[in-house]
């Protein structure tokens, strides 16, 4: 772990060239501009299901980068719905579900360049209150802050579950060690990590930074919302396809005693 840095832009700059500059990056490549895939993420997946409530989940939401790919295949193993956003949230949500999927083509169904032939489309309304949720990092620090590539769809899923009335779960990241930094500052639509998996350690914290109650809609522009159908239905509120829902209160839940594992 090193390193402190003034922006998330700068520790994104400094995990990719790291990452490369040992090694430590896998295919897709290069690693800039993306979710790294990482030497080492089998071993982390399987870390991740050490830990309750991964380890104990019925359903779960995973990002759809290749450096969760071993995330889904482990979960679809075990028999749990896995439930993906669609990239840039153009088609919205679909459901992996192993009870539906031959054990003989759980990774062809875990791999995003394929799970069209086994994942179906999962309306706003249908979906169900997640047990836990895994994300893809960049960069990741022991306090749980977390910086993606920086285009805010992971964030926006998790404000999606908040506008959808769903209580706050821990969120887990699967990561090489060498995306472990020290500190560097983040916002208040950024989710919290409850837990940071990497191929050697997990490492539990203490969540509790209030978590994000839903979609900061000054963010978004008239174009951003077109461009993700999904968010459009929430913005109609009761009159379209997603009805209101109160919100419960929202601690962030801690998974497991704070430290390293």
């Amino acid at each position: 772990m090193s390193g402190r840095f003034s922006d998330k832009a700068a520790a994104r700059r400094h995990v990719w060239e790291r990452l490369e500059r040992e090694g430590a990056a896998r295919p897709p490549l290069p690693a800039h501009g993306r979710i790294p895939n990482f030497d080492g993420a089998d071993a982390a997946a399987r870390r991740l299901f050490t830990l309750a409530p991964w380890r104990d989940a019925r359903c779960i939401k995973v990002n759809p980068d290749t450096a969760q790919f071993h995330v889904r295949l482990e979960a679809l193993r075990r028999g749990i719905q896995v439930y993906v956003a669609t990239p840039r949230l153009a088609a919205g949500f679909r459901l992996l579900d192993p009870a539906r999927i031959p054990a003989e083509r759980l990774a062809e169904a875990a791999d995003r360049r394929t799970w069209d032939a086994w994942s179906v489309e999962v309306d706003l309304t249908a979906l169900p209150q997640m047990d836990a949720i895994v994300c893809g990092s960049v960069a990741v620090s022991p306090d749980g802050a977390r910086a993606g590539k920086g285009a805010g769809y992971s964030d926006l899923e998790f404000a999606i579950l908040m506008e959808l009335g769903q209580r706050a779960v821990p969120v887990a990241t699967t990561v090489h060690d060498l995306q472990v930094v020290d500190r560097f500052p983040t916002e208040d639509i950024d989710q919290r990590l409850s837990a940071i998996v990497t191929p050697t350690r997990a490492i539990g914290i203490d969540a509790s930074a209030v978590q994000p109650a839903g979609i900061d809609w000054k963010r978004l522009t008239d174009a951003d919302i077109a461009a993700m159908p999904v968010v459009a239905a929430l913005r109609e509120g009761p009159s379209g396809a997603v009805p209101s829902r109160p919100r419960p209160d929202r601690p962030s839940p801690s998974p497991m005693p704070p430290g390293r594992r």
